[in-house]
């Protein structure tokens, strides 16, 4: 523990340490890193310490979890074992994101437990963990609404609701499954709702989920200095090859590119495939498992790109994101700012680049406007002599059918094919383990050579079910 004398000083204004937390936070904090705040924590955590409703605007990655993470942590009592916080998120991969971070900010607390309720998952376990009671709960609008109709979830007793993600919520359809959740909470609550644009159709139900609540709006345009923004007019008809021209030309580690329809994203995603990209689809008509497969192979490399609709996009969280291509522009200014801040993150530089069609020039001018500056407009690069074929993902993902509730772990897995499976430490890349099922990340030039080994590896003393992605 670092004493509160030898805890890292901020005489900055913006520092954590100028608000009404516990020295005890504090110094979790800073054995976190956490010194000064980024700006939506700054203009959000004192009204929610104060214990006022909030309606925030910000974007991912801004910080808004450390906000209302800290604000639950705050009020909570350790010594009572019932639900006293809830979280609403859109999806699966969100909630057990916000999950992560709240439990590393509630461990200097004592026995803080932070469960996870979403669908893609079974629920038997869910209730009977459930059963010995939690102090936070984040989950999904269906699974929350399945377990309160089973009665396995009492929300009695919840002093703080937050809503992530709410425009993303309406995006899906949700929301009037949210305006049921918040009938089983308590009236008087505080309410905290965190959305990256507001539209009027959460702003027509605002009055009847918060009081009197305080606005906060963090500017979403990004610097020039993070984000190097390009715009290129092509031809409508050879959309997709000039996307193509463009990720050979910067030849990103890892590359999210937006189309507007599920359709455009699986006919772009199949083109880049067969122009010799690492190229998966991400949209909202896939299961949660495909869904899964796709994240998890573009997060541990062995995809290099994403190509995603704006619903299926939101709530994801990728470091290290060294390319935007917006294939189709967004209609909104607000959601095309929020698309490109999803690389130059963390203090990282980023690339952004947007294709634009003669007839959506009228789309361009409004995010022109948006940013009040004029849009850098540059000629599609030439092709190069230079340039062959790109160049496959380093890694291909190994699944191996058994997970958390085969009592698999990374351990066991790394040991098993480092040890009878004959590959080297370094061969072996990001380990994932679900409930179901692990994933593991190998050098792509030794997976399929040594699959047939792999396979007849015995892990914890028993053959395991698995396949190359």
């Amino acid at each position: 523990m670092v004493s509160k004398a030898n805890r890292p000083l901020s005489l900055s204004s913006h520092a954590f340490s100028t608000l009404s937390l516990s020295p005890v936070l504090l110094d979790s904090l800073a054995q976190m890193g956490y010194v000064d705040m980024t700006p939506i924590q700054e203009q959000s955590l004192p009204i929610i310490l104060a214990g006022q409703d909030l309606i925030a605007q910000a974007k991912t990655g801004s910080g808004k979890t450390a906000a209302f993470g800290l604000g639950i942590v705050h009020r909570l009592d350790p010594a009572r074992w019932v639900v006293q916080a809830l979280v609403v998120c859109p999806t699966r991969e969100l909630s057990e994101q916000v999950a992560v971070e709240l439990r590393r900010l509630a461990r200097s607390e004592g026995n803080i437990k932070v469960l996870t309720l979403t669908g893609g998952a079974s629920s038997r376990p869910q209730v009977e963990s459930l059963a010995h009671g939690a102090h936070i709960v984040v989950g999904t609008p269906g699974r929350l609404l399945d377990h309160l109709a089973r009665q396995t979830l009492d929300l009695s007793a919840v002093h703080t609701l937050v809503l992530d993600e709410a425009d993303r919520m309406v995006d899906m359809g949700f929301f009037p499954d949210v305006m049921d959740i918040v009938e089983a909470c308590p009236t008087e609550r505080q309410t905290l709702l965190f959305s990256a644009t507001y539209p009027d159709t959460i702003r027509e139900d605002v009055d009847h989920l918060l009081k009197n609540p305080a606005m906060v709006k963090v500017d979403a345009v990004h610097s020039d200095l993070q984000i190097e923004q390009h715009f290129y007019e092509i031809d409508a008809a050879r959309r997709f090859e000039a996307a193509a021209s463009l990720l050979r030309h910067f030849q990103p580690e890892l590359a999210l590119a937006f189309c507007n329809t599920k359709a455009a994203c699986a006919d772009l995603a199949a083109h880049l495939r067969h122009e010799g990209f690492s190229a998966l689809a991400l949209h909202g008509d896939m299961d949660q498992r495909d869904r899964d497969d796709v994240l998890v192979q573009f997060s541990n490399h062995s995809s290099t790109i994403l190509v995603a609709t704006d619903v299926a996009a939101r709530g994801l969280d990728i470091p290290s994101l060294s390319m935007v291509i917006n294939v189709e522009l967004a209609r909104d200014p607000q959601v095309h700012i929020h698309r490109i801040g999803r690389t130059g993150r963390m203090h990282e530089n980023g690339l952004a680049l947007s294709l634009c069609d003669p007839e959506e020039r009228y789309i361009a001018s409004r995010i022109e406007r948006y940013l009040s500056e004029p849009l850098h407009w540059d000629a599609l690069p030439k092709p190069s002599a230079s340039v062959a074929r790109p160049a496959k993902a380093p890694m291909v993902t190994l699944l191996v059918l058994g997970g958390k509730k085969a009592k698999l772990r990374a351990g066991d897995l790394l040991g098993a094919l480092t040890g009878d499976g004959g590959l080297t430490r370094e061969q072996v890349g990001k380990i994932n383990i679900t409930d179901q099922v692990s994933y593991i990340a190998l050098d792509r030039a030794i997976a399929r050579s040594a699959f047939p080994r792999l396979s007849n590896t015995l892990i914890k003393g028993k053959k395991q079910r698995m396949k190359l992605l």
